[in-house]
């Protein structure tokens, strides 16, 4: 099934899910670098820029995602496809109360370390739900184009 939303026959999901992953991965690395002893406050930030960038880029992804979502016909992969959303749903969720929870409370070292938990849990669900969007793609062929979809595309312009 080739992708709904795609720019010049390339679906546009998988180029942007790339920077909520690549953000919230660094956040944690940041909280990471922060609580092991330096408590530099650069790395306190970074990863509160991190978090909220990620939630942007997970926002713009969403989008040609729920697009595909709606053109999922084999009900298999369309429940996979409701776990996958759902999962990341559940996840920007969580990173805007993380931020939330860094904005309101910097200073508070307890809820700091609260914070980077939410982020280990948040990478975490991550990773089970990229695994549940790789099965769309290479089990399902999800935003896949077949040699058969070419061809009647060809037929259709001439």
């Amino acid at each position: 099934m080739r992708s709904r939303a795609s720019l010049r026959n390339h679906p546009i999901h998988p180029m942007l899910v790339v920077f909520p992953i690549a953000l919230w991965s660094f956040s944690l690395l940041c909280d990471i670098i922060y609580h092991s002893g330096s408590h530099n406050l650069f790395w306190k930030g970074i990863a509160f820029f991190s978090i909220l960038c990620g939630i942007v880029g997970a926002l713009a992804a969403a989008i040609p995602g729920f697009i595909d979502y709606l053109a999922i016909r084999d009900p298999q992969a369309k429940r996979v496809a409701m776990i996958h959303m759902i999962l990341n749903l559940i996840i920007v969720v969580l990173f805007i109360f993380n931020l939330g929870m860094r904005f309101s409370a910097p200073a508070d070292p307890d809820q700091q370390l609260f914070a980077t938990i939410l982020s280990v849990v948040g990478v975490l669900l991550m990773a089970v739900s990229g695994w549940l969007g790789g099965s769309l793609v290479y089990i399902h062929h999800v935003g896949v184009e077949t040699a058969g979809e070419s061809i009647d595309e060809e037929r259709r312009a001439a």
